[in-house]
Parts: C-alpha cells; sequence; structure tokens
C-alpha cells in the first residue's frame, strides 16, 4: 500500500495547534483515531519528549501502524477501542490527564481502499462497513431489515440525501424481490432510482447513501458525542485538543461542545463573575479552518475537512 496515498490532512495544521502543549518531556498525546498512524508517526516524530497514547478499533489498522510505529518503542501506546472509551482507556494505562487530543473523523483510508469491507461504491463487495468487524450488525443487515421510514431518517440525517425517499422505496422493493449482500447491487439501485438531474451533480450519487450507511452500522454519532466531551474533560489546563471533521453534522457537534466549553455558564447581570461561572476552553481557531486549495489538489480525501481546535484554559470547579 502505498504512502503516498495515505497523506494525513491538515497536519501542519494540527501539529502546529496542539505544539505549544507538547513540548515538555513527559507530555501524553492521544490519538483518538490512529488508522494508518500518519498523524501518530508525525506526532511522535515532531515531539521527541512526548508520548502518545492511540486508539482504533479496526484490528487490522492496528496492525499496521504497530509495525509503522515500533521504532518508537515505549514511546507509543496502540489500543483496541472505539475513541469514546477514552476514560477507561487512560484509567487503565494510570495517566490522570493528557496534554494533547487529535482526532480525525475521516474513515481510515486502508478501510476505504479495502474491497471487502464494502465501504467504497466505487467497486462490488460485500455490504459490511463496519469499521470493527468482530461485533455490532452490517450494512446489509441495516438496508435488509430496517422498517422503511428509519431508513428515510437515516439516509435524510446523515447523508443529507434530498432523494432519500425514493432510493428507499426502490430498495424496499428490491429487498423483497432478495436480500442486498453487495456493494455494487446496491449502487445499481441508487442509480436507477434516482431523476436524472439528481444525478449530474456532486460525483457518485450513491455516495451519500454510503455514507449514511456507515455512520449507522458504527454509530459514529453517538460515540463522537460522548467522546468529545470525554476529552476535554481529559485534558491538563494548557492542554489542547484538534478535531478534524468531515461532514457538517459531525461539524456541528464538535462546534457546539467547544462554544458551551468557552462560554461563561454565570446568570447575566452579574458585575463579576466568579471562578465557577467562567469559560473552561479557548477557541483556537475562528470558526472552522478548511484545507489550503494546494492540500486539496494533492489529496482529494482533504476537500470536504474542517479543523476546530481548542484549549483547556481552567479546571471544572465542582
Amino acid at each position: 500500500m502505498s504512502q503516498s496515498r495515505h497523506v494525513p490532512v491538515m497536519l501542519q495544521r494540527c501539529l502546529d495547534l496542539l505544539a505549544p502543549a507538547l513540548q515538555a518531556p513527559g507530555a501524553v498525546v492521544v490519538d483518538c483515531t490512529l488508522g494508518l498512524g500518519g498523524h501518530s508517526e508525525a506526532l511522535l516524530s515532531r515531539f521527541p519528549e512526548a508520548r502518545l497514547v492511540a486508539l482504533d478499533r479496526d484490528k487490522e489498522a492496528l496492525r499496521l501502524s504497530g509495525e509503522r510505529l515500533a521504532p518508537y518503542g515505549e514511546r507509543a501506546t496502540l489500543v483496541h477501542a472505539v475513541y469514546d472509551e477514552l476514560p477507561e482507556v487512560l484509567d487503565r494505562l494510570d495517566v490522570a490527564r493528557v496534554q494533547g487530543v487529535l482526532f480525525d473523523l475521516g474513515v481510515s483510508s486502508m478501510q476505504l481502499d479495502e474491497a471487502d469491507r464494502g465501504f467504497a461504491y466505487a467497486q462490488d463487495a460485500p455490504l459490511d462497513m463496519r469499521m470493527d468487524q468482530t461485533t455490532g450488525i452490517s450494512a446489509a443487515e441495516v438496508l435488509n431489515t430496517y422498517p422503511a421510514g428509519e431508513l428515510v431518517r437515516i439516509l435524510r440525517a446523515y447523508g443529507e440525501e434530498k432523494q432519500a425517499r425514493r432510493i428507499v422505496s426502490a430498495v424496499v422493493r428490491e429487498r423483497e424481490k432478495e436480500p442486498f449482500t453487495s456493494s455494487g447491487r446496491l449502487v445499481e439501485v441508487i442509480r436507477d432510482a434516482l431523476p436524472q438531474a439528481a444525478k449530474r451533480t456532486g460525483g457518485n450519487p450513491a455516495k451519500r447513501t454510503f455514507q449514511a450507511l456507515r455512520i449507522e452500522v458504527n454509530g459514529e454519532l453517538a460515540v463522537l458525542e460522548r467522546a468529545v466531551p470525554a476529552a476535554v474533560k481529559a485534558l491538563d489546563v494548557g492542554g489542547r485538543i484538534a478535531v478534524l471533521s468531515y461532514h457538517s453534522l459531525e461539524d456541528r457537534l464538535v462546534k457546539q461542545v467547544f462554544a458551551a466549553g468557552a462560554a461563561t455558564t454565570a446568570p447575566p447581570g452579574l458585575p463579576v463573575v466568579p471562578e465557577q461561572y467562567q469559560p473552561r476552553l479557548k477557541l483556537l481557531t475562528r470558526g472552522a479552518e478548511l484545507p489550503t486549495e494546494e492540500e486539496v489538489a494533492e489529496n482529494r480525501r482533504a476537500a470536504p475537512a474542517r479543523l476546530r481546535a481548542a484549549q483547556r484554559i481552567r479546571e471544572d470547579v465542582e
């Protein structure tokens, strides 16, 4: 697998945002989405005094990045876990607080490239889409068993698919003839269901449906909803968190958590804001930062990326 295809998105900017918190000896940085280890490797080499804890739910990703990070020895601890399990992982490792946290919420490039996972609409493969293939239900089961109304909701909410109703009625009609097992058949059904005009815009017409199924199968938004607040809580004062998201639902979630942390919770009209109402976070990005045109030209997977970062500026006051 050529490394050139796996250029980590907005890598330099992520490192620069985290840098002030990771210079001190013994600083701990968590890569919540290890994938092929591109961000992790860069963190270890740029911050020679730091220790890395990296999480992934995909055993194959852990194996491959384990080989890649082997030269860093004891400085890298790789853990098979979903990122909302961060508090338990840190607890097990006896790490009270961390100085940096990075999330890259793009699907691991490896999973998109692995035909037999059924993530990619570009090639025919079994409809699985589970990032951890040892647990949970597959995309085929979702398609074959969910009621039509639920499928429409998923396609609209997670795929922002305007033609959800059309697609779902075609899916329901087809699954009665024969259950879905492969991504190729699903792509065909979607193509046939869409009006001409809808096929002319925005890349592969199946893209949004596949995204919606992937989010549903892996519980991604529910996991993220727990994970980002947990990561903020794990940060030491002065610690920094950077999150790369790839569609508006993820970005909105991150924005809400950061905005809530950066707001004062004082009742209006207090002449002086007491400590317990002061903001916990300082925002480090103005809104969401976007990749540069050069970066998108080099790495098309960077196109939809949105980067937000924040710094922990005080303790929670109980």
